[in-house]
Order: C-alpha cells, then sequence, then structure tokens
C-alpha cells in the first residue's frame, strides 16, 4: 500500500460505534470479520508502514505489526479489578514503545481512534515513581531547557501538554518553584488532537509522522531524563 493512501476507512468508526452499542462477546464472534478487515488489519499495516518514519525520528523506538505483543493494544479488556464488564475497548490504541521500555510506561508515541475522539499522544504516562523523580530533578537541572521546549513554536501549535497532577507539590519540593505546575505532573505527556475524518483522508500517515517529528524534542528529553537513548 502507497503511505499517503488511507489505511483506514469509515466502516472503522462505524464498527466501533456498533461495538459500543453491542460490547458483549456473542456479537463480537459474530462480527469478528468486520473487527479483522476494518480494524486489526489496516492497524498492523499502518503500523509497518510507519515503521520507517519513525526510524527517521529515532531508531531507538519500535513499531511491531505482531497482533499480539506488539504495538496495537488488544482490544480485550482486562475486567478483573473492573466495575464496568464489557469485555470489549471501544477505540483503538497503538503505542510505538521504546525499544528498553518493559511496558507502556516509559517515553513514546501514542495514536487514539475512537469516533469523536481522534488525537496523538507524546511522552510518558504514569512512570514509575523512580522514573518520574528522574524527570522531576532534570526539569529543575535544566530550566531554561525544558521551558524552551514548551515555547517552541511548532510543540505549541500542535500540542497541549495534559495527564494527571498532584494537587500539592510532590515532597522534597519549593511550592513557589516557578515550574511547580509542572514539577506536580504525574503523567508527562502532551496531546495533539485530529479530526476524525482526517483519519480515513489521504495523507494521514504522513500527517501523523509529522506530529512525531513536531514532539520528538518532548519525547527526546524525556528519554535522557530517565537515561534511555534517543
Amino acid at each position: 500500500m502507497s503511505p499517503s493512501q488511507p489505511h483506514f476507512r469509515p466502516a472503522l468508526f462505524t464498527f466501533l460505534r456498533d461495538l459500543k452499542k453491542n460490547n458483549s462477546r456473542d456479537w463480537f464472534l459474530a462480527n469478528k470479520q468486520r473487527y479483522e478487515g476494518h480494524l486489526r488489519e489496516p492497524a498492523q499495516q499502518f503500523i509497518s508502514d510507519f515503521g520507517p518514519l519513525l526510524r527517521k525520528i529515532s531508531p531507538h523506538f519500535n513499531a511491531d505489526p505482531r497482533p499480539s505483543g506488539g504495538s496495537l493494544f488488544r482490544i480485550y479488556r482486562d475486567v478483573r479489578f473492573a466495575k464496568d464488564k464489557s469485555p470489549y475497548k471501544t477505540h483503538v490504541g497503538i503505542q510505538f514503545r521504546h525499544k528498553q521500555a518493559r511496558d507502556v510506561h516509559a517515553p513514546g508515541f501514542y495514536l487514539h481512534l475512537e469516533p469523536g475522539t481522534v488525537f496523538a499522544g507524546i511522552g510518558v504516562w504514569h512512570p514509575d515513581s523512580a522514573s518520574l523523580e528522574k524527570i522531576r530533578q532534570t526539569i529543575v537541572s535544566q530550566p531554561a531547557e525544558w521551558k524552551r521546549l514548551k515555547a517552541n513554536k511548532r510543540f505549541r501549535k500542535h500540542f497541549d501538554l495534559g495527564g494527571d497532577s498532584l494537587k500539592r507539590a510532590p515532597k522534597g519540593y519549593d511550592p513557589e518553584h516557578p515550574l511547580i505546575e509542572d514539577l506536580k505532573r504525574k503523567d508527562l505527556v502532551a496531546y495533539a488532537t485530529f479530526a476524525q475524518k482526517a483519519v480515513t483522508a489521504p495523507g494521514f500517515l504522513e500527517s501523523y509522522a509529522a506530529l512525531c517529528r513536531a514532539g520528538a524534542p518532548f519525547v527526546k528529553f524525556l528519554c535522557e531524563a530517565v537515561g534511555v537513548p534517543f
């Protein structure tokens, strides 16, 4: 497939809306062919085609098209401790993980496809306490670089910082520190939204890659903070 051709069709979002209305094993099994044809196979092809573009951004991240254990998140929900026992996710989640990442809680690039909610994410979500402390210490020791990253016109044009934050200053940090709002962050992530119709239009792969390039300095800062190469 030419990278400029659409990987995803409007039928993807139709399937996801139908799945949300009929989130049961019986319905899913009866519509397994739709899942494979409109979601899994196009997502695997997108991941495969993104690989060469990702390597130009950094050689230390994986674009793994395997249906299990790769970049595409499983559609099956872990309901063991959830009040909501719906068995299936009603969105597509794709993460391009760092090669040294043991799990999803490491700097990376992310794509989320859901009816009415499409976004690219970059950064590190829910890092472990040791990694979070390293990031905070790096922000404190390199305040000018951190502020430069956030103020970069290309970054600000596309991304907004998000994620969870503490209500109070973390232990050991001055509540009056000029960067205290960033030091309160429990997630170091930034998001850029897409219109849903952009996903099914030609050139979406290149548009996503352009966002990843724009966010690469932010990811690089976080990689260096936690001690992995970029």
